[in-house]
């Protein structure tokens, strides 16, 4: 991997609300996100500090974490609390698509993808840890994320793939053939092929220099940006190799002691290869724990599960 640059700061943007996890840039150039008190917001003339504005969109009533923007202007937005869901931007309704699966309520909803023929992919982070305890589940090393998928018009999602180590960020590759799964727990991307000899079957796409989140793909031939919620952690490593047992008294101790994101932050952008076009990073970051990224105009936009605002910083000239 290349040597990082700097991801340089522009502003902050304060939301009078916590933790907008997931950002996602529309055709427009206006930004969206889902804050902890359930609402979806619509951020004007970031670039601006002193024009943005944020204009409420719907109340989940939930948790919303990871957004699609859909073709006809909807949005799917997986709720930790309520499931897969469907938001209309424009009146604000909410409709539940998916919030069981084989019978057992869906929990930890955490990212999706909607393809042209109207299937929608979506991943579960946990099945034994929610998402106030997420730092359970990095701990323990569960592997017990999934990818599950939803037909157009399906009323239950089917489970397609098992066992993923908190899985969370998803993004399609550029012709449809296979989806970038972003592994928290493992510091990795899986390649989960849609097409071919190989199609079901995962394998590896990309490691990386720290915990990816939230996945965000610019355009149908642009990069895929990663965000990076933390650096890698080498002591995690010896405790995910550790028995059982004491994975799970570590975990426990985790999710009780406080909780301090590193002050270390990045982004990385990969090709449909899993080469990687932009490694940016940032020591000593006033702004912490970057769990998405989107790319508008000169700006790259940064959302975060522990914040109370977004920031905008500099874009990265194209290689």
């Amino acid at each position: 991997m290349d040597r990082p640059t700097a991801l340089v700061p522009l502003h902050h943007v304060a939301l009078g609300a916590r933790g907008p996890e997931d950002v996602v840039a529309d055709p427009h150039g206006r930004v969206l996100t889902g804050v902890a008190d359930g609402r979806i917001l619509r951020l004007h003339h970031l670039g601006d500090p002193l024009a943005v504005r944020a204009e409420p969109l719907a109340d989940t009533g939930g948790r919303p974490l990871g957004l699609e923007l859909l073709p006809d202007g909807g949005l799917l937005v997986c709720d930790a609390e309520r499931g897969l869901l469907r938001v209309d931007t424009e009146h604000g309704t909410v409709r539940v698509l998916a919030d069981s699966v084989a019978g057992q309520r869906l929990r930890f909803c955490s990212n999706a993808v909607a393809l042209p023929d109207g299937t929608v992919y979506f991943t579960v982070s946990s099945r034994r840890h929610p998402l106030d305890r997420w730092i359970g589940d990095i701990v323990e090393h569960t592997g017990t994320g999934r990818l599950l998928r939803l037909a157009p018009e399906g009323r239950e999602p089917e489970v397609v793939l098992d066992g993923l180590q908190f899985a969370n960020g998803l993004a399609a590759s550029a012709d449809g053939s296979f989806l970038v799964i972003a592994e928290t727990g493992s510091c990795r991307l899986t390649r989960f092929p849609l097409t071919g000899p190989r199609a079901g079957r995962a394998e590896p796409f990309a490691d990386l220099p720290g915990m990816p989140d939230n996945l965000w793909r610019e355009g149908t031939g642009g990069p895929v940006w990663v965000a990076l919620a933390s650096p890698r952690v080498p002591p995690l490593g010896l405790v995910h190799r550790a028995p059982p047992p004491v994975r799970r008294a570590a975990a426990r101790t985790a999710v009780r002691a406080p909780y301090r994101p590193s002050r270390t932050i990045g982004v990385v952008a990969v090709d449909d290869r899993g080469r990687t076009v932009h490694h940016l990073t940032r020591r000593g970051s006033g702004f912490r724990m970057v769990t998405s990224v989107c790319a508008t105009g000169d700006h790259l936009v940064l959302g975060s599960l522990w914040e109370s605002g977004v920031a905008v910083c500099a874009r990265p000239a194209d290689r």
